[in-house]
């Protein structure tokens, strides 16, 4: 099965080669059976690409360990699920995933032949991304290298890795960066052939937006995973990793908004093209961060020749793109301006300007310590703080335009319908601030970050209220019914809508759990109790239990609230035979107003526990937040009427 895995990956290299070189022949030379015959092979690359992919989910379920990946990643006592999910725990097999995810793609923009002057164009970008994985795969990092002696069990899986979050986060993750290749190929196709329309927006909209999408599940799954599995209280670290799949999703939203421009004025072409461009090569650039071993991450796959290649695929992509955008300048002027300063347009601007100041300013610090290592051979650290105090600002202008937005017309808008439409906004966040601080809320920054919330969710449910009152005067449908329609009829605006809100709920998860979490560390003896504000948390004893070839140390705890008893609270150790360090599982007591989390640190002999106890508020309303925001992209994006056009108001329709 490996000589099969390693043959179809020879094959594919040689096909997708052949793929662009028949492709671009044939529509030089304007030999239609040339390129089908070439296109005949990006199909192929496809289908060998999945036979390579099931050959080594084969090998690893089956515990083949006479191949070196399966060894490194697997044992005999690993569950089935991991040994499948093993397939992107390493660099070969999660490049492999990449590839695979990658044809898929190709042939299916290949053979939806949706802008027939472009495709051939669009079609060989892809393959040649193909051909450079494809080379990784079968002469640098070949997933299917046999080791010298078989043996009779597995190194294992890295326990942090035995998490249901960090096997749905590669996947999603790898899902949204190869999704950018789509746009990304159409805009460089439009550039080659000199097509400076808005086709290829329109078409790669779905993709751009699916790729978006992912990528919000991918950080989603990843803060997850880490807020219960690496044991330390927190969901974001401003880690190199996590910021390289951060910053792509920072311009890929960009993009997103500005598009939007293009499509209703025919503007922004330059900042548009050059915006996708920036986002693949984050992708590829999060890449080689991940594989390079250059930056610490507990994300990394660690020191890997990988690096190189990467950096230097990621350059010749730069140039290549670059060159090609400067070339086509003239085309890509912009035809008409913007006829004022409030308006929507200069907003969605603005927005941008922030999202890429943000995506510049984490870029930076993270590669900050690199550049300070050239010039002064010392690496210098850059932390949380750093990030926190630079983009909370920039966080919190963006967030506060999200509701402006809504409230300001296209083109110009009058005097009148500003006051008109700020009036309830203003006026509900400032009464919301009133009652916050009577109630007690006297952090400042947390005061004037919760009244920016509550002033974008008050315009943004005034778009449904607003646009449900005059359905109902013009078709005299009841509310409930009005509101429906509303927002079947279109998707696409009420979707967006509903992604803000959940952008919305994230930040009051963000606000919540960095302004008003605390934290007690203290060793404590049986039935002796620890007490965080309203919480008490009794230290009962400490046990020991087998879990398959695993040692689980535990404590058991009584938590109580104001007196009542809430749960009990089993933190844990686990041990495993293949690994020399022990995983954190911690246990939470969730809520929609704040998670209790406790830390099993460590313990002694005699019985007593180091226990860490920490409260975390509002954080539940990160996951909601994050589910809400994939909830209204599928809903922008499903299929039928109101997923492209506006509202039409017929009676009875």
């Amino acid at each position: 099965m490996a000589d099969i895995g390693y043959i179809s990956l020879v094959i594919s290299f040689i096909l997708s080669i052949y793929a662009i070189a028949g492709q671009l022949a044939g529509q030089r030379l304007n030999n239609r059976n040339l390129v089908k015959s070439a296109r005949g092979a990006v199909l192929g690359t496809a289908i060998l690409s999945t036979i390579t992919s099931l050959a080594l989910v084969y090998l690893l379920v089956t515990s083949d360990f006479s191949v070196k990946y399966v060894y490194d990643y697997t044992s005999t006592d690993l569950p089935l699920f991991y040994k499948f999910a093993a397939l992107w725990a390493g660099n070969g097999g999660s490049l492999l995933l990449w590839l695979w995810v990658l044809t898929v793609y190709a042939a299916i923009v290949t053979y939806a032949d949706k802008i027939k002057e472009m495709t051939t164009y669009v079609s060989s970008i892809l393959m040649g991304n193909t051909v450079f994985f494809l080379f990784i795969l079968a002469f640098v990092s070949n997933p299917f290298e046999k080791l010298p002696l078989s043996s009779a069990e597995g190194a294992g899986m890295n326990p942090m890795l035995q998490n249901f979050g960090m096997v749905v986060h590669p996947v999603t993750t790898y899902l949204g960066y190869v999704g950018f290749a789509v746009p990304f190929a159409f805009a460089m196709a439009a550039l080659i052939i000199k097509k400076s329309d808005d086709r290829w927006i329109k078409l790669t909209r779905k993709w751009t937006i699916l790729a978006w999408m992912f990528l919000t599940l991918g950080n989603l799954y990843g803060a997850q995973w880490a807020y219960v599995e690496l044991g330390w209280g927190g969901y974001w670290a401003w880690d190199p990793v996590e910021n390289a799949s951060f910053i792509p999703w920072l311009t890929g939203s960009a993009f997103l908004h500005s598009v939007m421009i293009q499509e209703r004025k025919n503007m922004l072409k330059i900042w548009n093209v050059s915006l996708i461009t920036i986002t693949y090569l984050l992708t590829l650039f999060g890449t080689f961060l991940v594989r390079s071993g250059i930056l610490t991450s507990v994300h990394a796959f660690g020191n890997s020749s990988l690096g190189t290649f990467f950096l230097v695929f990621t350059g010749v992509v730069f140039v290549g793109s670059f060159w090609l955008i400067f070339d086509r300048l003239n085309m890509l002027r912009e035809a008409r301006e913007f006829e004022s300063y409030i308006s929507k347009e200069s907003s969605f601007l603005l927005n941008n300007l922030i999202l890429v100041g943000i995506a510049f300013t984490t870029f930076f610090g993270t590669i900050y310590p690199l550049i300070g290592e050239a010039f002064t051979g010392t690496r210098p650290t850059v932390s949380i703080p750093y990030f926190n105090t630079v983009n909370a600002p920039l966080g919190m202008l963006m967030i506060l335009l999200m509701g402006i937005c809504p409230l300001i017309a296209w083109r110009k808008s009058s005097g009148k319908s500003l006051r008109d439409n700020f009036l309830v906004p203003v006026a509900g966040s400032v009464i919301f601030a009133v009652a916050a601080f009577a109630l007690g809320l006297r952090q400042i920054y947390a005061l004037a970050a919760f009244t920016t919330v509550a002033f974008v969710i008050i315009s943004t449910l005034m778009e449904f209220v607003k646009g449900t009152a005059v359905r109902m005067k013009m078709t005299g449908e009841n509310p409930f019914v009005a509101l429906a329609r509303l927002m079947v009829r279109n998707r696409r605006r009420y979707g967006g809508y509903i992604i803000h809100l959940g952008i919305i709920m994230l930040i009051i998860g963000i606000i919540g759990s960095q302004a008003f979490d605390r934290f007690v560390e203290k060793t404590v003896s049986p039935d002796e109790s620890v007490r965080v504000e309203d919480y008490t948390v009794t230290y009962r004893y400490l046990s020991q239990r087998s879990d398959g070839e695993n040692d689980v140390i535990y404590a058991v705890l009584d938590a109580e609230k104001n007196g009542k008893f809430l749960d009990t609270l089993k933190p844990e150790k686990v041990f495993y035979p293949t690994h020399p360090n022990p995983s954190t599982e911690v246990a939470i007591r969730g809520s929609l107003s704040e998670d209790l989390y406790v830390i099993l640190a460590g313990w002694e002999k005699d019985g007593r526990a180091t226990l860490k106890i920490l409260v975390n508020p509002l954080i539940a309303w990160m996951w909601i937040g994050g589910y809400v925001m994939v909830f209204g992209t599928i809903f922008a994006l499903w299929p039928g009427r109101g997923a492209e056009v506006g509202p039409k108001y017929v009676r009875g329709s």
